[in-house]
Order: structure tokens, then sequence, then C-alpha cells
């Protein structure tokens, strides 16, 4: 299990260097966004590059960043019971949800988008719009992102057999969000 739990930390170190790649591209978006409109409206000079590469950044934002939301145990939960639960319940939750939805929906977009993505790197396809920007790394951010949060994904559950097994220490507290 210590080499289990090795591996997991390591996921959770390179997500959280993913989520600060993930905190700047939002920074980035938010300057380029804020320099775009001042030179569109007030020198009334545009381009389609200066948009597309907004939407680039974005797809960084949430691709880069949904693991270490994960790793936080900040993602988006269904909670009908799961804030009631006492003891190790909310553990074997996560661990189904996990094992049952997370893993093989990632498994199966990361397959699904790679292909895409090797196609826009063969042909270097371009957006088409005028002063577009190349496609393939804004998709690769796809298969990229898929992969690391099944990453992820093992780490947590990893880090929850390990916490049931009394070799790992984990905060379990769930707070519902204020809605």
């Amino acid at each position: 299990m210590s080499k289990l739990l090795k591996f997991a930390l390591g996921v959770d170190k390179a997500s959280q260097q993913f989520g600060h790649l993930a905190a700047f591209a939002v920074l980035a978006a938010a300057l380029i966004s804020a320099g775009n409109a001042f030179i569109r409206y007030g020198l009334d000079i545009s381009s389609n590059g200066w948009l597309e590469i907004q939407w680039y950044l974005f797809a960084a934002t949430v691709m880069l960043g949904a693991p270490l939301v994960l790793k936080l145990n900040e993602h988006v939960r269904v909670d009908i019971f799961y804030g009631q639960l006492k003891g190790n319940a909310p553990v074997y939750i996560d661990l189904l949800g996990l094992v049952v939805f997370l893993l093989p929906v990632m498994v199966t977009l990361t397959y699904l988008s790679f292909p895409l993505f090797l196609k826009m790197l063969v042909t270097n396809e371009m957006s088409s719009n005028a002063g577009g920007l190349i496609r393939w790394p804004a998709m690769l951010l796809l298969p990229l992102g898929f992969a690391w949060m099944f990453l992820q994904g093992l780490s947590e559950i990893i880090k929850r057999v390990a916490y049931l097994q009394g070799k790992f220490e984990m905060d379990t507290h769930y707070e519902k969000p204020v809605q």
C-alpha cells in the first residue's frame, strides 16, 4: 500500500501544479479579455485570434483545474443523503462514485478525444475564422485533462482505501454548500 500511496501523493502534487496553471489561465484570460475589449471598442481594432485564445485559456482552466477540484473534495455532488451520512459511509459512497462513474467516463472520454487531437495535430487544422489559431493545442487539453482526471480518480480511490484500512489520514468532513 505504501507504493500506491506514494503514487497517489505524486498525482496529488502534479494536480496541484496543474491547478496553478489553471489559475494562471484564468488570470491570463481575464487580462486578454479586458485588453481585447479596450482595443476593440477604444481603438476599433479586432482580431479573432485574441477571442480564440480566451477560449483556449478557458479550456485550460477547466481541463487542468478539474483534477485539483476533485483532490480538494470540492467537486459537484448530487447531495440528497450524502451530507447526513456518518462514519465511513461517505467514504464508501465516494468509492462507489469514483469506481462506477468517474473512471469509466474518463477512460471513454480520453479514448474518444485522443484521435480527434491526433487528427488536428497531423493536419495542422486551423480555425475557419479569419486570423484564427491552430486548433490542436486546445484539443490536446481534452485527452490530457480526461486522462489526468482518471489518474486523480485513482489517487482518490487509493487514499480512501488506505483511510478505511487505517493507513492514511484524511479529512472526511463534508459541509453541504449554502444555496
